[in-house]
């Protein structure tokens, strides 16, 4: 089948198109016929460290491969069809469309991937494409863990998103607001529109104004993106209030830990789910309208390298999307 490969740590120019061996799936296994994919921040610091905080590119290096990668094909979340199951699958059939995430295996730059089907894995949200589904999962899984397993947000409370125009941060805004959230996102000039129709409160143009000298304080602040600090946040927030580190560094970990010593203010990050409830929970979102897909733009799997060298220079609006071509039937 054909894959976009890498075999080198580097930029967009390492990724190749390839011909590599077709998936099998085992007895518990599914194999999809890859429709759509996407490039995300993860897919390019697992390609060449591009949005990893100071100090943590060492510790990548251990997760990813220390000389070259452990994974020589890319792609986090994708949506497609499944073209075949194993002897045990009980939860899917062949033919049914699907849409999910699979951060650990990656894969999704291919033709054809296997995934367990217990892993990040759900029928496709009836009412969108397949290139709106593989837009989904990242953003909007991220957006949930934090927001609801680490923010606890409520009805009522005031909740500040930074990088609210991102893929996390749009899906952060809606999925604040499903939950009765007073939401203000943070973004540039260009993105204040876009951050409106998502349905924020209210959006501050970072150009134009300082969030934390104006005077107003929040239940919640998300940084979705690493531009801030605690410390720099401190009193912006209540004085019971959040602070969640999206895409931290090192300091993070210590603020944590002094934090979670004391009552008060918190500082708190975690890992995003790919857990199969929080992503048909996700889906009943999107079918009741309550969250939409952004998409900036759309590649063909042939186009890898421009797309990612565009996400590269951390202005993409949401999300950007890859199709692949669906080349004859499955092996």
């Amino acid at each position: 089948m054909k894959a976009v490969v890498y075999e080198r740590y580097g930029s967009p120019d390492v990724l190749h198109l390839a011909e590599i061996k077709n998936p099998t799936p085992k007895d518990n296994e599914v194999l999809i016929r890859v429709h759509t994919t996407t490039v995300t921040t993860g897919d390019c610091n697992m390609r060449g460290f591009v949005f990893v905080p100071p100090g943590f590119k060492s510790i990548s290096r251990l997760m990813f491969g220390l000389r070259r990668p452990r994974k020589s094909v890319l792609g986090v979340e994708l949506a497609g069809e499944i073209a075949a199951v194993g002897k045990a699958v009980t939860r899917f059939k062949v033919g049914d469309p699907v849409f999910g995430i699979d951060g650990i295996r990656v894969g999704a730059y291919a033709e054809y991937k296997v995934m367990p089907e217990g892993a990040g894995l759900a029928l496709k949200p009836a009412n969108l494409s397949y290139e709106e589904a593989a837009a989904i999962p990242n953003g909007a899984l991220t957006a949930l863990t934090f927001l609801r397993k680490l923010g606890h947000v409520q009805q009522g409370q005031t909740v500040l998103i930074i990088g609210a125009s991102g893929s996390v941060g749009s899906a952060a805004v809606q999925i604040a607001k499903h939950f009765g959230a007073d939401v203000t996102g943070v973004c540039s000039t260009a993105n204040v529109e876009l951050v409106k129709a998502l349905g924020a409160d209210q959006v501050i143009d970072y150009t134009q104004q300082d969030f934390t000298q104006n005077g107003q304080t929040y239940d919640v602040i998300f940084d979705t993106v690493g531009k801030s600090s605690f410390p720099a946040c401190k009193n912006s927030l209540t004085a019971t209030g959040r602070y969640l580190a999206g895409a931290g560094g090192p300091g993070v970990f210590g603020h944590m830990l002094r934090t979670s010593l004391f009552g008060g203010q918190k500082v708190l990050a975690g890992v995003s789910s790919e857990k199969q409830e929080d992503l048909a929970f996700v889906k009943d979102l999107v079918e009741t309208g309550a969250i939409r897909p952004v998409i900036d733009r759309t590649y063909p799997l042939e186009q890898i390298v421009e797309a990612h060298r565009y996400v590269d220079t951390g202005r993409k609006k949401g999300n950007v999307v890859i199709t692949v071509p669906q080349n004859g039937e499955a092996p």
